[in-house]
């Protein structure tokens, strides 16, 4: 698996930028943890978008059956906060994605997700679409 912020991002690769906002922000100045939570759902809900559609949920629904997140630096108001999604496992019905975070090159947190793609109504597993994996990629 290759952590783009080694290297910089990769041609084409998706970016979702925040501009931290105060109230995103502890009494220590920094993002309060649950904010890297919604900082990646909405990364991962617009590189879906984008990737996959705006219609996306028409054909491919999923739930987290785990998340965790890795915190190695503090972000602050008013930085502009970077996160890169990636695949980083297909299974037959779990798939495994990661959203780097970082400001201004400095490594931020790292998010590791597990998704299960289910059957709408039931909630049940139910394999992946071949066209979701063939357009988010091969896992890095």
């Amino acid at each position: 698996m290759t952590d783009p912020s080694d290297n910089g991002a990769a041609p084409g690769e998706f970016v979702q930028r925040f501009e931290v906002r105060y109230g995103d922000c502890d009494m220590q100045g920094i993002v309060f943890n649950a904010n890297y939570l919604a900082y990646v759902d909405h990364t991962l809900d617009m590189w879906f978008r984008q990737v996959l559609g705006t219609n996306y949920l028409e054909f491919f629904e999923f739930m987290v059956k785990k998340v965790t997140v890795d915190w190695q630096s503090p972000a602050r108001a008013y930085e502009v906060l970077e996160a890169r999604p990636g695949v980083t496992r297909w299974g037959n019905t779990s798939f495994d994605l990661v959203v780097w975070m970082e400001v201004a090159g400095r490594k931020v947190a790292r998010a590791d997700l597990v998704y299960v793609s289910i059957e709408p109504g039931t909630h049940e597993p139910t394999p992946i679409p071949d066209r979701v994996r063939g357009r988010l990629g091969e896992p890095r």
